[in-house]
């Protein structure tokens, strides 16, 4: 039953700390980071999440032992599932298959309900993730459906908690705020406020390459949408609730640019914040170093970083994503996930056991690795089949060596062999050991020549 009590932990909800940068080049200006990744749950959606579910438990739209539905990045979802949860309310997510998986095992973890829906397709679309929402909010009985990118509620709480906080940290002394668009709640809350205290604020617009809303708000046209990988901004539609009047400077920045300003961060500041965040210090720091006057500035580290460590803090992931440059060898070394020569190898030596295999294998998420005499010479390949056939339905078999139950006939392609005939070896049901006289470079499977065909589309 719901308990409609205040749980303690939403008063942490805002007040949030406010940082300068001071390890980037800002050029003439003054850059500040206001830190929403310090709320309860971990983002400035938090601040929503509490306000619309408070607006709808006042006007009645949301009843004991009702429903919250809600069509979300990741973020705004956890603002609701930490309220709604904490209060006992019933919450259900529809949430783009583009998702960390942090955010998923987060939501599921404090009992929201997850939708995972399409993120190749757009809004009309039957498995678009906002229509799929509003569909679940009529079906389920008293349900509400929070609706962000609608919801009156949303800019409301920026205007009455972010701005102010903002306003009186800087003390009100301020040029300049760097903000991205997703339900746009952010910037129009940030709007009105200013435009009381402070008219001549300008608000500089963050956006992924990919999006509509940056070329909107710089040619009043909205544009062909792309797809972007940084979650929880950037949207193929403008809002209802967005006010873009006060947009003074769009900046469209690309994926690999924000993953890369998102690693800095956290190596130059010790501030670990996620994908929209380094769109908005790649915006932030394009916007400073034009300046040919001193300014004050404020962006967001608007979530925690840990959401994204099997994204943008995962070499392996930024490599399959191009997201991180390496060398290019212009053959079937560039279609290797894990290269010998760049010490990225998971690999067993003959004498590690079975357990052994089977537990980096796990680790690295792959079904099979090099067998490695002292790290250096290949002698053998195991994967998870050699395993199984190793235990012979006793698991004590797992103590057995590495040679005993490994492929040791092996059979390599070198760098130099076509995509063909790596077809035609993976199409066997053998991984591709790439070697040539040099020594070994590493193993292609299926899913890496996946990987490389899905790349190589326009």
């Amino acid at each position: 039953m719901p308990n409609h009590s205040s749980p303690a932990v939403l008063a942490l909800i805002g007040n949030t700390p406010m940082v300068r940068i001071s390890r980037f080049d800002t050029g003439p200006c003054t850059l500040f980071l206001k830190l929403e990744s310090q709320n309860p749950g971990g983002s400035i959606k938090d601040r929503i999440g509490l306000a619309m579910i408070d607006a709808a438990e006042r006007d009645g739209r949301l009843r004991p032992g009702g429903t919250i539905v809600e069509a979300t990045a990741g973020n705004t979802g956890l603002g609701l599932a930490l309220v709604g949860r904490a209060k006992g309310y019933r919450v259900v997510l529809v949430v783009p298959d583009k998702m960390s998986t942090e955010k998923v095992l987060h939501l599921k973890a404090m009992g929201a309900e997850v939708h995972i829906t399409r993120s190749d397709v757009g809004k009309g679309h039957p498995d678009y993730y906002q229509d799929v929402a509003a569909r679940l909010a009529q079906e389920i009985p008293d349900a509400f459906f929070a609706d962000q990118f609608n919801n009156p509620a949303n800019p409301l709480a920026h205007e009455c908690s972010t701005a102010p906080e903002i306003w009186s940290q800087t003390q009100h002394d301020l040029d300049a705020i760097v903000v991205g668009v997703g339900s746009a709640g952010t910037l129009t809350g940030l709007t009105r406020f200013f435009r009381r205290v402070q008219p001549d604020l300008a608000m500089v617009l963050a956006d992924p390459v990919g999006s509509v809303v940056a070329e909107y708000s710089r040619t009043g046209t909205i544009g062909t949408p792309g797809s972007w990988a940084v979650e929880g901004i950037g949207e193929d539609f403008i809002p209802s609730i967005a006010d873009l009047s006060s947009v003074r400077q769009a900046y469209s920045i690309s994926d690999e640019e924000s993953f890369d300003h998102a690693r800095q961060l956290l190596r130059a500041e010790g501030i670990l914040g996620g994908s929209s965040t380094g769109t908005l210090l790649a915006a932030a720091l394009r916007y400073c170093r034009e300046q040919t006057e001193p300014k004050r500035v404020v962006t967001f580290v608007c979530d925690t970083g840990t959401r994204y460590l099997s994204k943008i803090y995962n070499d392996q992931w930024m490599t399959d994503q191009g997201l991180l440059q390496r060398k290019r060898y212009g053959d079937l070394r560039d279609l290797i996930a894990r290269r010998f020569e760049d010490g990225r190898v998971i690999s067993v030596s003959p004498d590690d056991t079975l357990l052994t295999a089977f537990q980096r294998m796990r680790l690295a998420d792959v079904s099979q690795l090099p067998v490695l005499v002292d790290g250096q010479r290949l002698v053998g390949v195991i994967d998870e089949s050699d395993i199984l056939l190793g235990l012979h339905e006793d698991a004590t078999n797992l103590r057995m060596t590495v040679a005993s139950a490994m492929t040791g006939t092996l059979e390599t392609l070198p760098p130099s062999a076509s995509l063909a005939e790596l077809q035609a070896e993976l199409d066997r049901g053998l991984v591709a050991i790439i070697a040539d006289a040099s020594g070994f470079h590493g193993l292609i499977t299926r899913v890496d020549l996946l990987n490389h065909l899905r790349k190589s589309l326009p």
